[in-house]
């Protein structure tokens, strides 16, 4: 009955075992639809540790009152082994409290699999293309950059543990006016580096002085090579030199972060590639593009602006709220006809599903995108995308000012620099990803409960305190069997064991949702408990974790601290950091 993985899906499988009985018994109608039927938490947590809606959903389509059907299913259910009591509630949810001995047997399972615990096969094997980062690569990463890199970083490694295969991938948005005007940023510093005068950086051009030193590895290679040459003959090469040395730059940024992609796919190369005019003209042929005119922008005012017929997709088929455009009044490729050569070549190479972690001002990109995929794959594939909202970054509440180096913005390396990789990580997920994040370098530097990544971590380190303390008392502690459990007998404690049992349910509901945060919720949960029964302990000698006089007792309260340490090992595993072991008080 106890499961390695989410308890409520074995409770939820016995619930359907008992329905398909009563239709078998004539006391309920054959082939019930049962797909909606969960088992999850009740919202009260007096009325038991397992709630259930099979009574509210099977009452129509059998004819029934909910609460008469609960009482009838309330009876199969109170013979399942590790039931001690099942009451009928409210509307009809029938809830099941459990016995402490299940909350042992699941504390026994979490100390055989250890951070394993958790892991789950949900995914069933299904590939996963999961794009983040994808940015115009201009300059170093900036701080913003690290909530979407860190959001999509943590949601991959989230979605691995329940059994997707996740392939982590950065599209290089390397073409276009961005890259010539960063290819004529670097000509500056070039000239530059070779000592000549280039005044005031002109108006749109990058002006950090990070292109200093790229300016500089120019002239190193190639001397004056450029300096008598016309910009149509050395565009090219200097946008090519450009961008493989921001990329280099990113690379290490990610590199500081803890991220790795195992694929880097290029704009341009998609556009040498003749990746784009293929898949226009695979739309084409299905009759999606046609000759149109669109109207004005609604809502906004365009200078100059003018009807006039160009190539449009029939994106509004596809759940879009309008047509568009797919080239330039120049006759250029649109950046859109390049994204979704982009999502056909990601289909292609074996991923229908996919997704995208975005910032939150590609918000007017969605639509159009995730209905360019439906057309392109002939609805085989589906794309999510996730988009994170800013970041205000503040001192003590007072906004810090931007980076000198970069020009613009505030470097990631800054701000890991200044706070760890680790805190950085954790921060960038306390908060669902299409909510602002005020991130405090001051109290993400204080050692305080308000500090959620201390106050975890720091639960962590007194666990391995106490069972250091542990090993001067009693040597040889950890040899504990189940029957030793029974002496967490404290409400407090058996809370604590609930709180620990229930983390494979939280694990697999935010990979579900696509909801990295909820494992800092869930974690720091465990950490207040925990920290609230070492205070106890401290109050009342009889709750103390290592009582000298009581062996057997102190062996039960050490197994469930090493269960607290493995769920956060487990945790943090996930969020991508290093749980400490020691810590100064």
């Amino acid at each position: 009955m106890v499961s390695k993985m989410n308890f409520f899906h074995s409770f939820r499988n016995e619930i359907l075992k008992s329905i398909e009985k009563l239709a078998k018994e004539g006391k309920l109608p054959e082939s019930l639809a049962l797909d909606k039927i969960t088992t999850e938490p009740p919202r009260d947590t007096t009325h038991g540790d397992i709630s259930t809606n099979a009574a509210m959903i099977l009452s129509k389509p059998a004819h029934m009152n909910p609460r008469e059907l609960g009482e009838l299913i309330a009876k199969e259910l109170e013979t399942l082994p590790y039931v001690t009591e099942v009451s009928v509630a409210g509307p009809g949810f029938i809830n099941l409290r459990l016995t402490p001995d299940f909350w042992y047997k699941e504390l026994e399972t979490i100390l055989k699999e250890k951070e394993e615990y958790g892991s789950s096969s949900i995914g069933l094997g299904e590939r996963i293309n999961l794009e983040y980062v994808s940015t115009n690569p201009t300059g170093p990463m900036h701080a913003g950059h690290g909530r979407v890199a860190v959001v999509a970083d943590v949601l991959a490694n989230l979605l691995e543990k329940v059994g997707y295969r996740v392939l982590r991938e950065f599209y290089v948005n390397d073409a276009g006016g961005q890259a010539e005007k960063l290819a004529q940023s670097t000509y500056l510093r070039y000239k530059e580096a070779l000592g000549h005068e280039i005044g005031q950086i002109p108006e749109g051009y990058y002006p950090g002085d990070y292109l200093k030193e790229v300016g500089q590895a120019l002239a190193a290679r190639d001397g004056d090579k450029w300096l008598s040459l016309p910009e149509s003959e050395w565009l090219e090469p200097l946008r090519e030199f450009s961008i493989n040395a921001m990329m280099t730059m990113i690379r290490k940024d990610l590199a500081l972060l803890g991220i790795n992609h195992e694929v880097f796919t290029s704009e341009t190369e998609l556009h040498r590639m003749g990746a784009v005019e293929a898949a226009i003209q695979t739309l084409k042929e299905r009759g999606l593009i046609y000759e149109g005119i669109l109207d004005p922008p609604k809502g906004k005012v365009i200078e100059n602006w003018k009807p006039r017929k160009q190539m449009l997709f029939r994106s509004s088929e596809f759940g879009d709220d309008t047509d568009r455009p797919l080239q330039k009044a120049d006759g250029s490729w649109a950046y859109f006809a390049g994204d979704i050569a982009y999502h056909y070549d990601k289909f292609r190479r074996g991923y229908p599903n996919m997704i995208n972690v975005w910032g939150a001002d590609h918000v007017g990109t969605v639509k159009r995108i995730t209905s360019a995929v439906k057309a392109i794959t002939e609805g085989q594939g589906h794309l999510d995308v996730i988009l994170c909202q800013i970041v205000n970054f503040m001192e003590g509440g007072k906004p810090i000012k931007m980076s000198k180096r970069a020009g613009t913005f505030i470097e990631i390396k800054e701000v890991i620099d200044k706070v760890g990789r680790d805190a950085l990580r954790f921060m960038m997920i306390t908060r669902k990803s299409d909510a602002h994040l005020d991130f405090d370098f001051k109290k993400v530097l204080e050692q305080t409960r308000d500090n959620p990544v201390f106050y975890i971590q720091y639960a962590h380190a007194r666990c391995h305190s106490v069972m250091r303390m542990a090993e001067e008392v009693f040597p040889k502690w950890n040899e504990t069997s189940a029957e030793v459990y029974a002496g967490l007998n404290d409400p407090d404690e058996l809370h604590l064991l609930k709180l620990l049992a229930a983390w494979p349910r939280h694990v697999e509901i935010a990979a579900t949702v696509r909801e990295p945060h909820r494992l800092c919720y869930a974690l720091y949960e465990i950490a207040a408990q925990f920290h609230m029964l070492w205070n106890k302990g401290k109050e009342n000698t009889l709750l103390r974790f290592i009582i000298a006089d009581n062996k057997e007792l102190t062996r039960a309260r050490l197994a469930m601290i090493q269960g607290v340490a493995a769920i956060i090992a487990s945790g943090f595993q996930i969020i991508g950091i290093t749980p400490v072991k020691e810590m100064r008080e």
